[in-house]
């Protein structure tokens, strides 16, 4: 999460906002955070309340997507107002918080590469797709991915745990990632594993998306919507991909405006971590006809459909 990847030194001043700043900060982020939910818990409703949904892989991976953007906004926006409210949190709790949005936030490329795999599988071998994406598959795969994440990022706490004092994780810091996993070869291992998951990932989209380039030369509906989606998951991916460049944008900008660090670090806080959680609900919430129909009817609070 991009709270967690703050790389900028604030050491040797404090940087607050007004009061009245302050507010509309957090009721700009809170709104946008209920809204946005809203529409991905409604997502998520909608897939458990009809089996057509819940029984097909593509579905499956889809809402593995939303539930792990829920988490991230959920905990972005409580983060900022906690960071305005209290702004220190016990670092035993901090590191709890900071690990959950690291594993949200790495599972959203994977979930992105194996959901690109499922429609290439779909259009290449539409004869064996349902032998190779199955249900159980995709529950194993869900499972791979948060075992992935979680591996990630143990050695982080293990080496925090090795070489710092029990006092400080009792202390108090201001919740960012490297406030709380300091040593600096963390730093490294996590470039590293940020660069490999993405190099894995867009040669998968990659080749995914050209053998199902190839495959709609044939004219065929199907062939061009998958093709359009997978665009739309390298798109969610670039997306995504600015998480791990945040501290080169709000390093630079704050070259080029050192009176607005406050504005800059929000702003580009906003633009990251919360504007592209919107993505999500287009790519088959709007786009999808088997979801949308039922969608207009929770999102508007109607009648049930039977």
């Amino acid at each position: 999460m991009n709270l967690s990847n703050i790389g900028i030194n604030f050491t040797t001043a404090v940087y607050r906002d007004t009061l009245n700043t302050a507010i509309i900060k957090n009721m700009i982020t809170v709104v946008l955070c209920i809204s946005i939910n809203y529409v991905n818990s409604t997502l998520v409703y909608t897939f458990t309340k009809h089996q057509v949904f819940n029984v097909n892989p593509r579905y499956i991976l889809y809402i593995h997507l939303v539930i792990n953007d829920i988490i991230l906004l959920s905990l972005f926006t409580l983060l900022q107002v906690l960071s305005y409210v209290v702004y220190t949190l016990n670092v035993s709790l901090c590191i709890v918080l900071v690990m959950i949005s690291i594993f949200a936030n790495l599972n959203n490329p994977l979930t992105l590469a194996f959901m690109a795999v499922e429609c290439y599988v779909a259009i290449c071998f539409p004869l064996r797709h349902t032998q190779i994406c199955t249900v159980r598959k995709t529950y194993v795969v869900i499972g791979l991915i948060w075992a992935i994440s979680i591996l990630s990022i143990l050695p982080d706490l293990f080496v925090a745990l090795a070489t710092e004092s029990l006092e400080f994780f009792r202390s108090r810091v201001f919740c960012l990632r490297v406030n709380v996993f300091r040593n600096s070869n963390l730093t490294v291992k996590r470039d590293v594993s940020n660069s490999v998951f993405l190099v894995i990932v867009w040669l998968t989209l990659f080749y995914t998306y050209f053998r199902i380039l190839f495959a709609a030369k044939t004219a065929a509906p199907d062939a061009k919507k998958a093709r359009n989606t997978v665009l739309l998951h390298g798109f969610q991916l670039l997306l995504c991909m600015l998480t791990y460049i945040y501290d080169l944008i709000t390093q630079g900008l704050t070259y080029l405006f050192p009176n607005e660090v406050l504005a800059i670090l929000y702003t580009v806080s906003i633009f990251i971590q919360v504007l592209p959680r919107l993505i999500s609900p287009v790519v088959y919430g709007l786009r999808d006809k088997t979801f949308r129909k039922y969608l207009k009817r929770y999102l508007l609070c109607t009648t049930k459909m039977p």
